[in-house]
């Protein structure tokens, strides 16, 4: 039992659920990216090699082969991640704030009753 919650106790650190956060959002975003390259301008590039009767033609061939339904699809998915990880996070938030807090120093009454008490006990 003492290794799951040392466990805890790693994960919940900030700097790790940051580090798991920019992962997930920049694979993601590498998603996005790719789908800009892939469905939008390499077709955008390509098309115009193909061989048309006319400019017309060639316009339309070019949008034609534009997978912009693929790149919108790729965006929404990243809001939608993004949005997970914020609430995931929020809720990391939430519950670090209801951690009990450790030995703190003691107040200044504190430490005149002590001193009171000391000086009793001699």
């Amino acid at each position: 039992m003492g290794m799951l919650k040392e466990f805890r106790n790693f994960a919940m650190r900030g700097n790790v659920v940051d580090l798991a956060v920019a992962v997930i959002i920049g694979a993601a975003f590498g998603t996005i990216v790719s789908s800009l390259v892939d469905d939008v301008i390499t077709p955008l590039l390509l098309t115009p090699a193909l061989k048309a009767a006319n400019a017309q033609d060639l316009d339309k061939l070019a949008w034609g082969a534009v997978k912009y339904g693929k790149f919108l699809a790729a965006i929404i998915k990243f809001v939608i991640i993004a949005f997970i990880l914020f609430l995931i996070v929020k809720g990391f938030k939430s519950m670090e704030k209801k951690k009990v807090p450790s030995a703190t120093e003691p107040s200044a009454t504190e430490k005149l009753l002590a001193e009171i008490r000391d000086l009793l006990k001699k």
